[in-house]
């Protein structure tokens, strides 16, 4: 019974991230955040071709849903991957050999 409260417990967790990101803004969010240790919503925006009201959305979810943190220099946001661990579920995907398309 122990065993499968716990992976009740982790295909939760897993539920959690996976709706968390499940957005084309927000996959590219955490990759260039994977190459780039900080970015500023700005930044995101002109790498990502978005307009800042649309960006700082998916940033305030990411960060609420606890895969982003955020610090502010200046009059600045800098936004950085909480959850670097993230970038394997990324791996894992672009590996997958699934015939989805």
């Amino acid at each position: 019974m122990a065993k499968e409260n716990s992976l009740e417990q982790k295909l939760s967790k897993a539920a959690f991230i996976l709706k968390a990101i499940a957005h084309p803004i927000r996959l590219l969010i955490i990759e260039k955040l994977q190459k780039n240790e900080e970015m500023s919503v700005s930044e995101l925006c002109n790498e990502l071709n978005c307009e800042q009201s649309l960006m700082s959305h998916h940033l305030m979810g990411l960060k609420l849903k606890g895969l982003l943190s955020s610090k502010r220099d200046g009059k600045t946001q800098l936004y950085s991957l909480k959850e670097k661990n993230i970038v394997k579920v990324l791996e894992c995907i672009e590996n997958c050999d699934c015939n989805l398309v």
